[in-house]
């Protein structure tokens, strides 16, 4: 019955379309050493992971720096191994080691779009509203990489804020979920320094590395948020079946060209201090 079911709420969800949203083309990107403690047993060892925002005239994408370098990497690897291959397939492991959640926010319209990766090939895609933030503005400034910002806090997500934001950059956008202040926020923490948003740099986007345009992805099968969870906890039961169902689904069958990917379920990290604390606003 699982394997049934299964397929049957990928299909589901195929049905519906994304309402389509203008690409932007990136104005400046700006990176992020982005750390979380996730296990508080172990606030030594957080998990950290290189970010960028980038950043249009009407819209904004966070999403992993690592990511992109890992996505590049594996593509010059399978069209070397596919330009060898006698008949066009390629088997090839794909284990992401970065996130593969990204979010789009297009302030103007109000919408926060937040796409999911389930195991190696397929993208999620979920249309939500980019939630109000009450920031109240302080008088302290600060110099982060030459840009001149001013500080700002709040309480969101069940933590306090403190975000660092540039009035000379008047974006109102930010990392992750951030947003509504009269400036580029550019670094961005809560009062325990367990979510950290550190600035690490500002530049120009160049074309050809994945960061010139900001656009919803194409390929991405458009969910509810409570649908998706129930997928996930799908493949968490019966990780085989899912695993199977990824691999056919991203050419894995004869005389189906393109790679083969081998999608092994991989435990997950303890998370007990997740950055948005449940029932807590």
């Amino acid at each position: 019955m699982k394997k049934q079911l299964l397929p049957a709420i990928i299909l589901a969800a195929a049905f519906f379309t994304v309402k389509a949203q203008k690409p932007d083309s990136a104005q400046l990107v700006l990176h992020y050493k982005f750390s979380h403690i996730r296990d508080t047993t172990h606030p030594a060892n957080p998990y950290t992971e290189n970010m960028v925002l980038i950043v249009g005239k009407s819209a904004g994408v966070y999403k992993s720096y690592d990511g992109l370098l890992q996505e590049a990497a594996f593509q010059k690897q399978f069209a070397g191994q596919q330009a060898n291959s006698p008949d066009g397939n390629v088997k090839t492991d794909r284990h992401f080691m970065a996130s593969g959640t990204e979010y789009y926010q297009f302030p103007n319209e109000k919408k926060l779009f937040t796409k999911e990766r389930m195991g190696p090939v397929s993208n999620y895609l979920m249309q939500g509203v980019l939630p109000i933030i009450d920031w109240k503005i302080t008088g302290d400034t600060a110099s982060f990489g030459g840009l001149l910002c001013q500080q700002a806090t709040a309480h969101f997500k069940g933590r306090f804020y403190t975000a660092w934001f540039c009035p000379g950059l008047p974006i109102h956008t930010g990392p992750w979920k951030l947003n509504g202040l009269p400036g580029l926020i550019v670094e961005a923490y809560d009062a325990k320094k367990e979510v950290v948003f550190k600035f690490d740099g500002i530049e120009k986007p160049a074309a050809g590395e994945g960061m010139d345009v900001i656009k919803l992805p194409a390929d991405a099968i458009k969910t509810t948020e409570a649908d998706f969870a129930r997928l996930k906890e799908l493949s968490r039961k019966d990780p085989a079946a899912f695993s199977r169902m990824l691999t056919i689904n991203a050419g894995g069958v004869p005389g189906v060209s393109g790679p083969q990917i081998d999608s092994k379920p991989m435990a997950g990290p303890v998370i007990n201090n997740p950055v948005e604390l449940p029932g807590r606003q």
